[in-house]
């Protein structure tokens, strides 16, 4: 299957994934169009990462391209937060009907575009205070220097990037610890698997367009592809919790889930910050 195939396959995929997400309790669209005040679980794990590279006043007033933005909830707590000039792009136009429904639900006008995150870039012309991208993204695209490209280009001259996302161990324990069945270390090609559900709950069976393509993204791959367009690299951490539960050893904590006590003590989480040069 060539590259073009294998990301209108995942399209579809998560042109369904959409349906099911925007009624699944995890997302609780009516819930969280019901409180003004609330703000996602991603984007708090988000901030709290991001806010000390902000300036005095945080993301209040900056101008924000949210990366891969799916059914746009997160897009609408970082406008809630008080960024403006907010945009969200994503690869599945049915995401983005849902989103821009979200929105307008929520009084917010939001720019929303179509596109490959890899390419953003050609598809939004102007530049940005803060880019962000999270929870599940980087791991369907198939590479990452264009990726890295584009966003350096979208950045304003001291605007900074926000990359947190699943550890790239876990794929290599195939979500199930304690055993290594999978590439750690980029470049071994795309995989490709079948499945009819979902991370949201009850979701089995529910997918019509099961198959998936995912490539693997090591630290050092993220780090150079960001280094490699230009951009300085101010933080780089590894994290011990997760936005959500793909093993059933987690346990909930304040940030989502974690291994409980006692357990190995590997990362769930990673995020890298970088800006863009003033010159």
């Amino acid at each position: 299957m060539s590259e073009v195939e294998a990301i209108a396959a995942n399209r579809a995929n998560w042109d369904d994934r959409a349906e099911v997400h925007v009624r699944s309790r995890m997302y609780d669209v009516d819930a969280f169009l019901g409180d003004p005040q609330a703000v996602s679980s991603v984007v708090r794990n988000d901030l709290a990462v991001l806010a000390a590279h902000l300036p005095e006043g945080g993301i209040v007033g900056r101008s924000l391209l949210h990366l891969q933005c799916h059914i746009g909830t997160d897009t609408v707590s970082w406008a809630r937060l008080g960024a403006v000039e907010v945009h969200g792009l994503d690869l599945s136009p049915n995401s983005l009907r849902h989103a821009a429904r979200i929105a307008a639900a929520d009084g917010r006008d939001i720019g929303w575009v179509e596109g490959d995150a890899r390419f953003a870039s050609s598809v939004i012309e102007r530049h940005f205070d803060v880019v962000v991208t999270s929870a599940g993204t980087i791991v369907w695209l198939p590479e990452l220097t264009a990726w890295a490209r584009s966003i350096r280009d979208l950045l304003a001259p001291g605007g900074v990037f926000l990359v947190r996302d699943d550890h790239p161990i876990l794929g290599a324990l195939d979500f199930t610890p304690w055993e290594i069945t999978d590439d750690y270390l980029s470049g071994g090609g795309v995989r490709t698997y079948s499945d009819s559900g979902t991370y949201t709950e009850d979701s089995s069976g529910t997918i019509t367009h099961t198959t998936n393509h995912e490539w693997r993204h090591d630290l050092g791959e993220v780090v150079g592809a960001l280094v490699g367009a230009g951009l300085v690299i101010e933080a780089l951490v590894e994290l011990p919790y997760m936005d959500w539960r793909p093993f059933d050893e987690l346990v909930p904590c304040p940030q989502g889930w974690t291994l409980p006590e006692g357990k190995p003590r590997i990362p769930l989480n990673f995020a890298v910050v970088a800006r863009r040069p003033l010159s």
